[in-house]
């Protein structure tokens, strides 16, 4: 047992001495300092906070301890003379050199020198094996270091998964929820409101279609009746002459229809004569009335002339005017037969009525696109043939006056308003052909409004596109009735 104990204690002195050259794992910081506290460890788990100490230290190998029998038995120790105790100890000439790991136990043979020899030996070679085991451990750190940021990266993106995938069931869930009421709201729709809806449509249908079988009776009774052409039943008068004046003073005194020949040489035709209004020999050049025609006409329509003359009431004569124009050719060719006067009356829905005449009233051929031409004016309408609108001043009421302009329809453009440019056009916003400057005062061949008063919102363009005379009843009131009248001029008796 003795000398077990010398040979274990001989091995822990030589591993004390072997521990003297592995510095390399100590603290700076606990030398100075004294204590043993260990470095600060980061988030990786292996390397210290402190830049300058990045050093990794891998695990220490401790050498297996020495094994084998006992040589020596273990020698008594004398005990020390009191008056020697001052005294430094003498070492034996043949004691080899070689102190025992605890002094009170002796000195050591030469054969536990030799021991401690060959235990630094192998402790050379321990070293040798762990320097060679450092780069193999580095590698090693290394590679886990790759690893563990390989992992690191993972588990960030399988977390960015996890959050993208509960943002995408968050959306899911709200966009199942937007649907599932949307299907509510839809299947109550289609359950209660698409029913009643239908019905009803089917009810205004079943209307609708009683009202198609009316017209198609009614259409089918004028078929019948219009079969054989229509004829007039009320006779021409005999009596006849160039214009109406000229019939008047041959005898003709009542107003009705009848067939006038200015010019030898071109066939007569049928015209209305006024042989009432003040001392008569009025030639009826415009009517409207009732607006059952259209005034919306082309230019060779008005050129030529269009709508109904007269009418019979059941007494064998065409004594009612209807609605209609005469045609620009003929006007032009009455006026130029010499001094020519213009008496224009027209009405509202009242029954009010004033009127408006000119002495001079002048329609130049078509060469020059029929210019108007009017002079000396009477009446109580207003003159808005030579003045413009009374209600407006400056240029915009200069740019009313009718007087001296060429006449327009909607497919020939001759008034002020950039002619040619389809966007200004005053003959078709304002419903008909007319000379217009830009763009009124009157109107009288505008589109036909029953019962006076009309908005933006009713007319086509949201102009002032009815049948308007400006300085009576402005602009925005459609007369019920109005008319245009000429005969030759001559100083009363």
């Amino acid at each position: 047992m003795r000398t077990l104990l010398l040979l274990c204690l001989c091995v822990s002195a030589a591993w004390a001495q072997a521990n003297d050259y592995d510095d390399y794992d100590s603290d700076p910081k606990a030398a100075k300092t004294g204590t043993d506290a260990p470095a600060t460890i980061g988030a990786r788990g292996h390397r210290p906070l402190a830049a300058s100490r990045d050093t990794y230290t891998p695990k220490r190998v401790s050498p297996p301890p020495i094994s084998g029998g006992a040589r020596y038995r273990g020698r008594p120790t004398p005990a020390p003379a009191r008056g020697q105790q001052q005294q430094e100890k003498e070492r034996p000439r043949e004691e080899g050199g070689c102190t025992h790991a605890a002094e009170e136990m002796g000195i050591l043979c030469p054969n536990g020198c030799e021991l401690k020899t060959t235990l630094l030996k192998q402790e050379r070679n321990v070293k040798t094996s762990i320097n060679e085991l450092k780069p193999q451990v580095e590698d090693l750190a290394r590679s886990s270091n790759t690893v563990h940021t390989y992992v690191n990266s993972i588990s960030n993106s399988l977390r960015e998964r996890q959050r993208l995938g509960t943002d995408n069931s968050r959306v899911v869930s709200q966009y199942t929820d937007q649907v599932e009421e949307q299907h509510v709201y839809i299947k109550e729709t289609v359950d209660t409101v698409f029913p009643s809806n239908i019905r009803v449509l089917q009810g205004v249908l079943d209307k609708i279609r009683l009202k198609i079988q009316k017209l198609e009776k009614a259409i089918q009774g004028q078929r019948e009746e219009c079969k054989e052409p229509c004829r007039t039943k009320c006779p021409i008068p005999v009596v006849s002459g160039k214009e109406c004046e000229e019939i008047f003073r041959r005898g003709g005194r009542d107003s009705q229809m009848y067939l006038i020949q200015p010019d030898a040489f071109y066939p007569p035709y049928k015209v209305f004569c006024d042989q009432t209004t003040q001392n008569g020999g009025w030639l009826l050049v415009q009517n409207r009335l009732d607006g059952s025609v259209d005034f919306g006409r082309r230019w060779d329509e008005y050129r030529r002339g269009f709508g109904n003359i007269a009418f019979d009431v059941g007494k064998g004569q065409c004594e009612t005017p209807g609605e209609y124009w005469l045609g620009n050719d003929r006007i032009s060719q009455m006026t130029k037969m010499g001094p020519t006067e213009v008496l224009i009356e027209m009405e509202d829905w009242t029954g009010a009525k004033v009127h408006a005449k000119y002495r001079q009233f002048t329609i130049q051929s078509e060469t020059s696109n029929y210019v108007l031409a009017v002079e000396g004016y009477s009446g109580n309408a207003g003159n808005g043939f030579l003045e413009g609108s009374s209600e407006l001043f400056g240029v915009n009421r200069t740019m009313t006056i009718h007087n001296g302009m060429m006449f327009s329809t909607y497919d020939r453009d001759n008034d002020n308003w950039i002619p040619g440019d389809p966007s200004k056009q005053c003959a078709r916003e304002d419903g008909g052909g007319w000379w217009y400057n830009r763009c009124h005062t009157a109107n009288p061949n505008g589109r036909y409004y029953i019962g006076g008063a009309y908005t933006r919102k009713m007319a086509k363009h949201g102009t002032d596109d009815g049948v308007v005379w400006m300085n009576w009843k402005g602009s925005w009131y459609s007369l019920k009735a109005i008319s245009m009248k000429i005969r030759p001029f001559f100083a009363p008796s």
